[in-house]
């Protein structure tokens, strides 16, 4: 089992846990290339300052984390594996209650229909995996997190791994050094998540 200790060191030496969808065994990830947002430089696509403007979802911090978690580590239509084991859930369900881990819900009608979570440390908040039951939930709630994050003083998105969809939502690569002297300037923050 991950120790919260070891977990939390790890981060602040750029590293990550991924589970390997094939032996369910955990490890530690470094990419040399690192994908990250600017919190200044990001913008919201037209649709989904539509979606905020016509208040399609309602998003909410923290209050169902279990679901949020639970729907990142479900299998998707194209791709069945997960990098989200029992064991990763089960460290992430402890950050969570230790006020370490947090999740962004996207709700419409009531029912949890998308989100995403992370872990915040310093002022950096390392965004760890999403996803969407209904078109643009997921995103809608990427954009209150954003805006959460600008307006708490957070210097510092971490979306480690570039892939289409963050791409597609502004996400940037940078070498591996230049992500590590960020994240050093963002941890010696001090900010209060919630």
């Amino acid at each position: 089992m991950i120790r919260i200790d070891e977990l939390l060191q790890a981060y602040r030496q750029g590293f990550f846990p991924m589970a390997d969808p094939d032996d369910g065994k955990t490890y530690w990830c470094r990419p040399h290339k690192r994908a990250l947002f600017s919190l200044e430089a990001y913008r919201p696509s037209r649709d989904v300052q539509r979606l905020l403007r016509k208040n399609k979802f309602s998003v909410i911090f923290d209050r169902d984390f279990d679901g949020v978690i639970s729907g990142c580590a479900a299998p998707r239509k194209n791709d069945p594996e997960t990098w989200i084991s029992t064991e990763i859930i089960e460290v992430y369900r402890k950050l969570y209650r230790l006020g370490l881990a947090h999740s962004v819900e996207s709700r419409y009608q009531g029912e949890l229909v998308g989100g995403l979570y992370g872990l915040a440390i310093g002022g950096a908040f390392f965004g760890e995996s999403m996803f969407s039951l209904r078109s643009y939930a997921s995103r809608v709630a990427f954009d209150r997190l954003v805006y959460h994050l600008r307006m708490k003083g957070y210097l510092l998105l971490d979306a480690q791994i570039m892939n289409p969809h963050l791409r597609k939502l502004g996400a940037v690569e940078i070498e591996h050094e230049e992500f590590m002297v960020q994240l050093d300037h963002a941890l010696r923050k001090k900010i209060v998540f919630l």
